[in-house]
């Protein structure tokens, strides 16, 4: 039996508040996009309404922690004639937090990436399978990309905050996707985002610096504050905390612990004592196949494969 290492200094906080949001604009198609979303940096875009997009869901319409967000199904990924994933097949479940574990290279953030198609901006990149989200197929030729990471939002490894000030930083979601009918709208928008990721207090007398002015714990809860400001409905994070000192460390797991309460996140973590932690639900990832998936505690505590009790104790990985 493994015991799943414990943090004394973790505490988690209250579950955090909605709001409500406007129906989905989407940028115009630039040159420049697939660079914009692979660097983070924000492109000049012209905004245009989408026609037969699916409304994004709010509020308490949202899936509870027991039914099924996204499902994948027989999902594998390419890279040129390299397969990266082979056959994953996973049910994630929404109002909850699901941490993807593994060695490096196991396939845990390429099969992260399938889900808002980032790996669409990768040219070699090619994926077969089936990923829905609320039963949809998100790989469909009718779903917009940029309307679909307007629904599924990602935080990367290393924060990556415009070069604007803290202020729009937030405000460029809200504004390219017409979220915001007016400058006090789009105040109360930033506000509540900020508010959310409990940076608000932080940040409220200096709004006009620079995101990149902040320190880098700051700075990750800001491009947290950015996904959610477009009331997404999934939010993905690739080892978010890998960059960052312990006490960040417990923040940004104590606003994940609040944030499930509203949406369905997804972690890719190497911190096998942050993912008994902060998830729900435990995948464990090995050679880009999925090994093993259920609940985070009996994942820790009685693994049915043998590789999963092997990484988990670390005699490899």
């Amino acid at each position: 039996m493994v015991t799943p290492m414990k943090d004394d200094n973790y505490r988690p906080g209250p579950a955090a508040a909605g709001f409500s949001a406007a129906s989905v604009e989407t940028p115009t198609p630039t040159n420049d996009r697939a660079e914009a979303e692979r660097t983070g940096a924000a492109p000049d875009v012209k905004v245009q309404p989408v026609a037969a997009v699916t409304p994004v869901v709010q509020g308490d319409s949202r899936p509870e922690s027991d039914s099924v967000k996204v499902r994948a199904q027989d999902v594998s990924v390419f890279y040129g004639a390299k397969q990266a994933l082979f056959d994953v097949g996973i049910d994630i479940p929404g109002r909850s937090v699901t941490a993807f574990i593994g060695p490096s290279g196991c396939g845990k953030s390429t099969f992260l990436r399938c889900i808002n198609r980032m790996n669409d901006t990768i040219p070699i990149a090619r994926v077969q399978g089936r990923i829905e989200m609320d039963g949809e197929n998100v790989n469909d030729r009718r779903v917009d990309p940029v309307v679909l990471r307007a629904r599924v939002g990602m935080i990367f490894q290393k924060p990556n905050p415009f070069p604007k000030s803290i202020y729009e930083n937030v405000a460029y979601g809200p504004r390219i996707h017409g979220l915001a009918s007016g400058k006090a709208e789009l105040d109360r928008v930033v506000e509540t985002s900020l508010r959310r990721a409990a940076l608000w207090d932080e940040v409220k007398d200096r709004l006009d610096q620079p995101g990149t002015s902040l320190s880098g714990g700051q700075q990750q809860r800001l491009t947290i504050a950015r996904a959610i400001a477009v009331n997404p409905e999934v939010i993905l994070m690739d080892e978010p905390c890998s960059a960052l000192d312990p006490i960040a460390t417990a923040k940004i797991e104590e606003l994940i612990d609040e944030l499930k309460a509203q949406y369905c996140i997804v972690i890719v973590t190497h911190s096998m004592a942050q993912a008994a932690r902060v998830s729900q639900k435990t995948a464990f990832f090995h050679l880009g196949r999925l090994v093993e998936v259920g609940a985070t505690e009996e994942i820790f505590t009685n693994p049915k494969d043998s590789r999963t009790q092997d990484y988990i104790t670390g005699r490899f990985g």
